[in-house]
């Protein structure tokens, strides 16, 4: 797929097509990362979930049940 650059005020946009969009999930209030290898613009969409503290709950217990289960072999790849 080629695109064209868009006039968008004083800058210029790239319009992206609904089936790439719902390919990836995203929508306007999806906040995406904008990055340069040097040659190529990279744009990849940011999907995390939201802070709260019920999150941060589910994420710390989550963490301290992975880490009980793996702590043996985390520790044996590590001295590898």
């Amino acid at each position: 797929m080629v695109k064209k650059l868009t006039k968008h005020g004083n800058s210029l946009a790239v319009l992206l097509d609904k089936p790439i969009l719902e390919m990836l999930n995203i929508n306007e209030k999806t906040p995406l990362k904008i990055r340069t290898d040097g040659i190529n613009i990279i744009i990849e969409p940011i999907h995390e979930l939201p802070e709260s503290p019920d999150n941060s709950i589910k994420v710390k217990k989550l963490y301290e049940e992975l880490a009980e289960k793996y702590d043996k072999l985390l520790k044996k790849l590590s001295q590898n």
